[in-house]
């Protein structure tokens, strides 16, 4: 799975966003506003990286059992898919 073309991730005045460039812009106006273990998780994903490794990165990266980070990837990844922000490979 990865990020849709034209989704992209911004820092704007100290915070992470997501805005929509181009044909996305059509069917999505704003921007969402990720914390720093969404950013991790977007930046996982355009890197191609499966769930299984953002999740084993968060859980090194913040000291946390593999298993609170697979849930935390498991629903921000739901949360994005349904906003139509993601598509299979």
């Amino acid at each position: 799975m990865r990020v849709k073309e034209g989704f992209v991730l911004r820092d704007v005045a100290g915070q992470t966003v997501v805005i929509a460039t181009g044909k996305a812009s059509k069917n999505f106006h704003g921007m969402i506003r990720l914390n720093a273990t969404g950013k991790d998780i977007w930046q996982g994903l355009q890197e191609g990286l499966s769930d299984i490794e953002i999740s084993e990165n968060l859980s090194k990266k913040y000291e946390i059992d593999l298993e609170d980070a697979e849930n935390d990837v498991k629903e921000f990844l739901g949360k994005i898919r349904e906003m139509g922000f993601l598509e299979n490979e």
